[in-house]
């Protein structure tokens, strides 16, 4: 039982990483489309950084649900 809770917990911390890694690099694109990029290249990167910051939200969700409901499951 030990090794299950181990298991979920390192698969929690690596949703967790991903998504901060997918957050900082949404908030990095979205500040360079909307000051430096012009034009089409800056509707792109501006689109392409709300994909990455709405799917790191969702992975981050995921994280937590998996924490709050995992001693549901157990039950």
């Amino acid at each position: 039982m030990a090794a299950n809770q181990a298991n979920r917990a390192a698969t929690r911390r690596r949703r967790q990483l991903w998504a901060g890694v997918l957050a900082l690099v949404g908030l990095v694109l979205l500040v360079i489309g909307l000051t430096v990029a012009d034009g089409v290249a800056a509707w792109i990167e501006v689109l392409v950084a709300v994909v990455l910051l709405v799917t790191s939200y969702v992975v981050q969700h995921l994280a937590r649900r998996e924490t709050v409901y995992g001693h549901d499951k157990q039950r």
